[in-house]
């Protein structure tokens, strides 16, 4: 498998969010951090902002890493998104991304008149349902849907997500019981090599996922290393 693919489908689910964002879950929250592992090492970073103005709820991400092989960097990332939330409800989100230098975006805005999502994006443009998400992480509304928006380039994927268990995990020398979720593909159109699955563990006490887990041209990580 290419490793522009692999990266591709690591990005695409690297951290996601239902329509209601369910701001009040994080009101108070400035800020979180996460590294990014490969293999045990750290090779990069997502961060997250968040802003509250009345009923506007904005969050900042931006992601940085590269991979690099015998010295070499043979992948990197460099990525910026912003979404907003009116009255609990996504009207809008934007990304710009360089992949390896090559560029790649999205637009999304909410039509009220059609009650959809309009996209324009490097590898789709159209029409998305208010039940789809968007990608990232800081969000835990992605346990609850089954379709989301890649941040990379605004194509649709389908996803099945389930509740693996209850489990104690120690991040940062704390310890936190967390849910246990698997997300995985579930659209037999995909190729092999753009199907994922992730495990994520969640600690609803604060709102937080706390470590997501995937295996694939080599064993990746994304830990929470701070919060505000």
């Amino acid at each position: 498998m290419k490793m522009k693919h692999f990266i591709t489908v690591l990005i695409i689910v690297m951290f996601a969010s239902k329509v209601m964002a369910h701001s009040s879950h994080y009101e108070g929250l400035k800020k979180i951090e996460m590294d990014v592992l490969r293999n045990n090492e750290i090779i990069g970073s997502t961060s997250y902002f968040f802003e509250f103005d009345e009923d506007l709820f904005v969050v900042k991400n931006y992601t940085n890493f590269k991979v690099e092989l015998f010295g070499v960097t043979v992948f990197s990332i460099l990525s910026e998104t912003i979404e907003k939330y009116k009255d609990e409800k996504l009207v809008f989100f934007k990304s710009n991304t360089f992949q390896n230098d090559k560029e790649k975006y999205v637009n999304l805005n909410y039509d009220k008149d059609r009650n959809k999502f309009i996209i324009d994006g490097s590898s789709y443009k159209g029409e998305a349902s208010l039940d789809c998400t968007i990608g990232n992480w800081w969000n835990h509304k992605i346990f609850n849907s089954d379709k989301q928006i890649s941040p990379l380039s605004g194509s649709i994927k389908k996803q099945t997500v389930s509740l693996i268990g209850t489990k104690n995990i120690t991040i940062n020398g704390k310890e936190y019981l967390t849910e246990h979720f698997n997300i995985k593909s579930n659209d037999e159109d995909l190729s092999d090599e753009k199907k994922f699955e992730f495990d994520v563990w969640y600690n609803p006490e604060n709102n937080l996922i706390l470590k997501v887990t995937y295996s694939k041209m080599g064993n990746w990580e994304y830990r929470l290393r701070n919060f505000e």
